[in-house]
C-alpha cells in the first residue's frame, strides 16, 4: 500500500514539475500553484492522486507564503503613503467591501456557502487565501478556482485597459533589481518568521495563524531594517505554492468539479463589476490625492500585484504610489478576511 502512495507522489511532483515550467513560460500567476491545482485535480479525478496532503506541509506551505507576502512591505514603499493614508485606506475599504459583498452574493448559489464564496471573491493575497480557506471553513476548491480567475482577468485585461482607456504607452522606463541577498541569510530568515511566527500565532490563538503570524513578523523584521534585504529561496516558495495547490486539488470529486464549473459564469459577472467598481474607486482616489487618473486605477485594480507593477513601470507612472496602495491592500485584505470569515460562519 505505501509503494503504491509513493509512486502516486512521485507521479504528482513530476507532472507538477513538468506543469510549473509550461506555466512560468505562459508567464501564469504563481505557476507552480496553479499546475499544482491543475494536475492534482486531474490524477484525482482519476483515481491516481496521493489519499491527502500531510497537515504539516499544508502549514509549512502556509508560513512561506506568508513571509513571501509580507516581505513585500518595503519602508520605502509605504513610506510614499504619509501623505494619503486617508484616501488610501478609503480606498482599500472600499475594495474590501465591494469584493466581500459580491463573494457573498456567489455564496447565495447552490452548493456555494456565503464562507466560500466570500474567500473567492475577496480580492487580496490570492495564494494566501487559497491557502487558509480550508482552515476557515470554505471549501477550498471552489477558492482556488474563483481566486485565480479572477487574477487571470485582471492581468489580461490591465494593459489593455491601461492602453486604451487611459492612453498608457511604454515609455522605456525601469527599476533597478535588488541585489541578492546570501543563501544563507534567506534561509534563515524564512525560519525565523515561519517558525517564530507560526508559535506566537498559536499563542495568541489567531485564525489562520500559519499564514498570519508569519506574515506579521515579516512585515515588523521589514520595517524595523531587520529583514536586511533577505527573501525566502525561489525554490522553497515555488514548492509552498505547489503544496497549496495540491491541498485542493487532491480533494477534487465528480461532484466537486460540476460545483465549481457550475459557478464560473457567475463567478466571471461578479469579477467584472467589482473590476469596473474598484476602477470607479481609484477615479476617485486620483482626485483626492492628486494622482493621475491611471495611477489611481492601477492603485486600485482588485488583483495581480507583479501584473500592476510591471505596467506601471512601463507606462511610466509613481511606481511608489501604486505598489504602495497594492501592498496595504493586500495585507489588510489578508488580516480581515479571517475576522470576517467567523463573522460569516458564526451561526445567526
Amino acid at each position: 500500500m505505501w509503494s503504491r502512495e509513493w509512486v502516486r507522489w512521485g507521479v504528482l511532483v513530476a507532472l507538477t514539475a513538468g506543469g510549473t515550467a509550461a506555466m512560468a513560460a505562459l508567464d501564469v500567476p504563481s505557476p507552480a500553484l496553479f499546475a499544482g491545482l491543475l494536475v492534482a485535480t486531474a490524477l484525482a479525478l482519476g483515481g491516481l492522486a496521493p489519499s491527502a496532503v500531510p497537515r504539516r506541509a499544508t502549514g509549512a506551505a502556509q508560513a512561506v507564503i506568508g513571509v513571501v507576502i509580507g516581505v513585500l512591505a518595503q519602508p520605502a514603499t509605504l513610506a510614499g503613503l504619509a501623505a494619503q493614508w486617508g484616501p488610501v485606506l478609503l480606498a482599500v475599504a472600499g475594495t474590501l467591501a465591494l469584493s466581500m459583498g459580491a463573494g457573498l452574493l456567489l455564496g447565495l448559489r447552490r452548493g456555494v456557502s456565503p464562507i466560500t464564496g466570500m474567500l473567492a471573491l475577496t480580492a487580496g493575497g490570492a495564494s494566501g487565501l487559497v491557502a487558509v480557506s480550508r482552515e476557515l471553513g470554505g471549501d477550498d476548491r471552489v477558492v482556488a478556482v474563483v481566486q485565480y480567475l479572477r487574477v487571470g482577468l485582471v492581468t489580461a485585461t490591465m494593459p489593455v485597459v491601461a492602453a486604451v482607456g487611459f492612453a498608457a504607452a511604454p515609455s522605456g522606463a525601469a527599476v533597478a533589481a535588488a541585489a541578492p541577498t546570501p543563501l544563507a541569510l534567506d534561509v534563515g530568515f524564512l525560519l525565523v518568521c515561519a517558525v517564530g511566527g507560526s508559535a506566537l500565532a498559536r499563542l495568541a490563538r489567531v485564525p489562520a495563524g500559519s499564514l498570519l503570524g508569519p506574515m506579521v513578523l515579516a512585515i515588523a523584521a521589514n520595517l524595523t531594517g531587520w529583514s536586511f534585504g533577505a527573501t525566502p529561496p525561489t525554490l522553497v516558495v515555488e514548492l509552498a505554492y505547489a503544496v497549496i495547490g495540491w491541498q485542493a486539488g487532491v480533494r477534487f470529486t465528480r461532484e466537486s468539479l460540476r460545483t465549481v464549473l457550475g459557478v464560473l459564469l457567475p463567478a466571471t459577472a461578479l469579477i467584472a463589476a467589482v473590476v469596473v467598481a474598484c476602477a470607479g474607486l481609484g477615479l476617485a482616489l486620483s482626485a483626492m490625492t492628486g494622482a493621475t487618473l491611471l495611477e489611481g486605477y492601477l492603485a486600485t485594480t482588485p488583483g495581480g500585484v507583479y501584473a500592476v507593477l510591471a505596467t506601471a513601470i512601463s507606462a511610466g507612472t509613481d511606481v511608489t504610489f501604486v505598489v504602495a496602495v497594492q501592498v496595504l491592500r493586500v495585507v489588510v485584505m489578508l488580516l480581515v478576511a479571517p475576522v470576517v470569515a467567523r463573522l460569516v460562519a458564526r451561526p445567526g
